[in-house]
């Protein structure tokens, strides 16, 4: 049941070893390259080896998480397209700051679902603006002392933020000085 005789490659990024191998052997099964990563920033490094086709991605991860991730995707590969699969959200509650062209919430899809998805997006001609969509990530990383950690999508930095509220914020990368977008969606970080 491969997608054609090409062979399209898929980066698939996921904290979970067991899911992200399971991942690997579904997807080849099928006849589709598959490369590895269990967080953002070996995602980043795995695009810098070699650009795949599709990109399938977990929210939830340490170090770099998937909203980070694919605020820099978005911003420096704007044509890959990419699936969010994860428990972060579930139906129609979703909001725009997952920067995917798809999402499934993990445990609620079916695997036939999943690879209709993937073939209807390797296919499609890049039509997203070079500019790409929407460069705000969402971000919850905190810690005890009411900052969070935000990834810049330019220099790749991360670095701490205070006085951050719930919605849309805005903060100066303290290494290269571009601005940064991002939306804090979970619990309210506390005022520092």
């Amino acid at each position: 049941m491969a997608a054609s005789a090409f062979c399209y490659r898929i980066l698939l990024v996921d904290d979970e070893d067991a899911l992200r191998e399971a991942g690997k052997k579904l997807l080849e099964a099928h006849g589709y390259e598959v490369l590895g990563a269990d967080d953002g920033f070996e995602g980043l490094a795995a695009l810098k080896q070699s650009l795949p086709d599709l990109i399938i991605s977990d929210l939830q991860m340490p170090n770099m998480n998937g909203f980070e991730f694919l605020s820099v995707v978005r911003r420096r590969f704007p044509t890959i397209p990419v699936i969010v699969i994860s428990g972060e959200f579930s139906g129609a509650s979703v909001p725009e700051s997952v920067l995917a062209d798809a999402f499934f919430a993990k445990g609620e899809y079916k695997i036939p679902e999943l690879f209709d998805r993937i073939c209807e997006l390797v296919h499609e001609l890049p039509t997203r603006p070079k500019t790409g969509k929407l460069n705000q990530a969402a971000v919850w990383v905190k810690n005890n002392k009411g900052t969070v950690a935000v990834t810049c999508s330019e220099c790749l930095r991360t670095f701490p933020v205070s006085g951050v509220s719930k919605g849309s914020n805005e903060a100066e990368c303290d290494f290269c000085g571009c601005m940064v977008k991002f939306e804090i969606i979970g619990e309210t970080v506390a005022q520092a």
